[in-house]
């Protein structure tokens, strides 16, 4: 369903329009002046300037005509210099880059001989740690073998005189050492 909308709303939307487009007219008037202007403004700039920029132009152009075959031997002149300056530079970054392929290729065979030291180092420190453990554990093994030893004959001694002497050895339990053999 459509519903139908007061005139007065399409008269209001009309002189809405009509403002806007007034405005817009008032604003494109306003830069057309300003362009006005400013364009009178560079063509009196330009007349000022014509009478000193035509004598400046005609004598750079007498002293480029004048100094042309002058350049152009020189360049004559310098273009072999130029040439034999040019493959001297070429023959420098040649060997500039020959010397840095150099020193990169023995940095690289520093850097793996460094590498193959310090695995070495580290195997022999690893070895050396493996051995002072392995000879911690037989020193360990040696004295503790004895000493469990003297006390298991000690805790048989003492069993026996307690059978003796008619003790109760229920009571009696084995020491743990620590060991758990």
């Amino acid at each position: 369903m459509h519903s139908q909308l007061p005139p007065v709303y399409y008269i209001i939307f009309t002189g809405i329009t009509c403002f806007g487009v007034l405005m817009q007219a008032f604003v494109l008037l306003g830069m057309f002046l300003a362009l006005r202007k400013t364009m009178a403004t560079v063509n009196k700039i330009t007349e000022e300037l014509r009478p000193h920029i035509v004598p400046i132009v005609s004598t750079t152009r007498n002293v480029i005509e004048e100094s042309a075959p002058t350049i152009k031997s020189v360049i004559r002149e310098s273009a072999p210099k130029v040439k034999v300056a040019v493959n001297n530079v070429v023959e420098v970054t040649h060997k500039v880059r020959t010397e840095a392929d150099h020193v990169a290729a023995t940095m690289d065979e520093i850097l793996k001989k460094a590498n193959a030291q310090a695995n070495r180092v580290d195997q022999m420190v690893t070895a050396s740690i493996d051995s002072a453990s392995h000879a911690t554990h037989a020193v360990q093994h040696a004295v503790s073998m004895p000493v469990r030893q003297a006390s298991a004959i000690f805790a048989g001694l003492k069993a026996g005189f307690d059978v003796l002497l008619g003790r109760n050895h229920r009571n009696y339990r084995p020491v743990d050492d620590g060991y758990g053999e």
